[in-house]
């Protein structure tokens, strides 16, 4: 499937089908069991991710990719970054906007669009928690292409090949029928990095295995 595709069907997902199923998980409400896990999980995910930055990120400029909701958004500018947050969800931007609190606003530059085509660098830093997970080898690459053209240190996740992750989503049990994501595009980890090769310098930042999250983060230098 082209990129222009997968856009397309993660566009509608977030923005139509499951605006309000994700404004809860990634809120404090109450969420089912298996929801809690994925909630769990995304915030171990996020803490792995920041782990590596120091917590004084003035005069930082960070492209978060993939915002939604913009969790990972109010952190990085709490400790001080300029941050421009991006997602292909117009709806998702808007609950991301509301939800930072107001001392923030001038730190963070909100876009609705495509995070490879929109935000101009350069950046020091570029995160894409997420939102890389819906594409193949060769689309990855050319993200992260583009992302280290402008300059930066880029943190992405990827779904992992694992036998317990295509199960579960395979057999659709990790959100119902109606709200399910679309197919998540599962990753041979040191084949992906092999891809990845001469991008940059690879660094594998580990796994988060928690309950129905399971992801992989990777690290590519210039």
């Amino acid at each position: 499937m082209t990129y222009e595709a997968t856009r397309a069907r993660v566009e509608t997902y977030f923005d139509r089908t499951a605006t309000r199923t994700w404004e809860r998980l990634t809120s404090d409400a109450p969420v089912s069991k298996i929801r809690q896990t994925v909630r769990e999980g995304r915030d171990q995910m996020r803490d792995r991710l920041l782990s590596a930055l120091p917590q004084d990120l003035t005069g930082r400029r960070i492209l978060d990719a993939g915002c939604g909701t913009g969790q990972l958004t109010e952190v990085l500018a709490a400790r001080g970054a300029e941050v421009v947050a991006i997602d292909i969800s117009p709806a998702l931007i808007n609950i991301a906007r509301a939800r930072l609190p107001a001392p923030l606003h001038a730190r963070v530059d909100f876009h609705a669009g495509d995070m490879l085509h929109e935000p101009s660098g350069p950046f020091d830093h570029v995160f894409a928690m997420d939102s890389l997970i819906y594409y193949d080898a060769d689309h990855i690459r050319s993200a992260v292409d583009r992302f280290v053209d402008h300059g930066a240190v880029v943190r992405f996740t990827i779904a992992p090949r694992t036998p317990l992750l295509a199960a579960m989503w395979y057999a659709g049990k990790v959100f119902p029928k109606s709200d399910r994501s679309p197919t998540m595009v599962p990753h041979n980890t040191a084949t992906l990095k092999r891809k990845l090769d001469g991008a940059g310098k690879v660094r594998d930042l580990g796994r988060v295995n928690c309950g129905f999250y399971i992801s992989h983060a990777l690290e590519v230098a210039s």
